[in-house]
């Protein structure tokens, strides 16, 4: 589930969705929501936001088709998808 091991098997797309990436503030405190992703399913949703947790070292959930991040995360998480949507080639060099 989640990414492609292989990022050379993601092909560009122009229908793929494309994740919005916005902090809310609640209750005082900082809130990372990606949104936009609804149509990649549950599990996925659940897969990527298991990944991002573990990467980014908080906690988080997903909540109707809405991925949430603790903390305010915005670049990294924009950094994630980023590094999933290069191929390796263009990784290599950066």
């Amino acid at each position: 589930m989640g990414w492609p091991q292989n990022p050379k098997s993601m092909k560009n797309n122009p229908r793929s969705p494309v994740p919005k990436i916005r902090l809310e503030k609640r209750a005082g405190k900082s809130v990372t929501t990606i949104s936009g992703l609804h149509t990649y399913g549950s599990k996925r949703l659940d897969s990527i936001a298991r990944e991002l947790k573990s990467t980014l070292a908080t906690g988080g959930t997903v909540k109707n088709g809405t991925i949430e991040i603790q903390g305010d995360k915005v670049i990294a998480v924009q950094s994630w998808f980023k590094e999933k949507q290069q191929p390796e080639k263009e990784r290599e060099n950066v």
